[in-house]
């Protein structure tokens, strides 16, 4: 196995999937007491999101991200991320906004891809995607299954290396905040590779993911 590359790995945003963009929306307006700030279309991968800042002093320059296929893109052409063409999730979602993932920052995201295919997990390559923005144009690589489908239920986090700005800098406060986050399900020799502040690797049985948020309407605890 390879060696632990010596980069920095941390939390980078928190991924809940709707039916619809509206539907997260109103979600989280219900569930957590703010309205969404503005995001953008995805034109590689044929979705469209709606961002907040949740960072804390636990969980620096975090955000939380609600996203949907986008009903006016064209089909992308490859399976879109985070699983979002899976016929079951889709219904799932159709019920409601679901907590689906976590998306892990990466100094070094090739390196790191690598030491978690020998770990024997299924990271996917490494795509490029950007998007515009009033602030600019916003760039980053990520790792991407030629599948779309999520690893070890949703646990192994995604990795994404930014290209120069990173969007929560540009967020305001929203009066949401990540507390705590844990993770189920991911390999020993993967959780030494992803060494994040504030993440607790927490046994099985439960969620794959557990996210407890301070928000306007108390304590919040998500679960994928």
């Amino acid at each position: 196995m390879s060696a632990t590359p010596a980069v920095d790995t941390a939390v980078d945003h928190l991924v809940v999937a709707a039916a619809t963009l509206a539907q997260g929306v109103a979600w989280c307006q219900t569930t957590l007491g703010i309205t969404p700030g503005p995001g953008g279309q995805h034109a590689l991968m044929g979705t469209h999101n709606r961002l907040f800042k949740v960072a804390s002093a636990a969980f620096p320059d975090v955000y939380f991200e609600i996203i949907a296929i986008d009903p006016e893109a064209p089909p992308p052409g490859r399976a879109r991320w985070f699983g979002l063409d899976e016929p079951t999730l889709q219904e799932r979602l159709r019920q409601q906004p679901r907590l689906l993932h976590m998306v892990a920052r990466s100094t070094a995201l090739q390196a790191q891809r690598r030491v978690l295919a020998d770990a024997g997990c299924t990271p996917g390559e490494v795509v490029t995607a950007g998007r515009d923005t009033p602030q600019g144009r916003l760039q980053w690589q990520i790792t991407v299954r030629d599948d779309g489908r999520l690893g070890n239920g949703g646990a192994l986090p995604t990795l994404i290396q930014w290209q120069g700005g990173h969007p929560a800098a540009a967020m305001p406060a929203s009066g949401v905040t990540l507390r705590a986050l844990a993770l189920r399900g991911v390999p020993a020799a993967a959780q030494a590779a992803l060494q994040m502040r504030g993440v607790e690797y927490a046994p099985l049985p439960g969620a794959a993911l557990c996210a407890t948020l301070a928000t306007p309407l108390g304590d919040v605890t998500l679960e994928s």
